[in-house]
């Protein structure tokens, strides 16, 4: 009885240590995909193309007339009087 006691335990811990190793090469397969789809991503990340510095001036000058329209649409609605139902004479914000 003795020896089937010990050959149990022996087939028992074969048995789990083998479902351990499965489980560990499970979670490799999907941490090896994980890290694939990472590289996937950093791949795409690093190959988008960097700003053309002639086209980061023109906006930059889009941006400014932009402004400087805004700016002379204010100082006109500043201007000019805006009368409301009663005839009083209110100046648009």
């Amino acid at each position: 009885m003795a020896g089937e006691s010990v050959s149990f335990r022996i087939t028992r811990s074969t048995e789990d240590l083998a479902q351990t190793v499965a489980a560990l090469s499970q979670r490799l397969v999907r941490l090896e995909q994980r890290l694939a789809s990472l590289e996937l991503q950093l791949d795409r990340v690093a190959a988008e193309p960097e700003p053309d510095p002639d086209d980061l001036l023109r906006l930059d000058r889009v941006a400014t007339l932009l402004a400087d329209c805004r700016s002379l649409l204010d100082d006109a609605s500043e201007n000019d009087p805006v009368n409301d139902e009663e005839g009083q004479t209110l100046l648009a914000a």
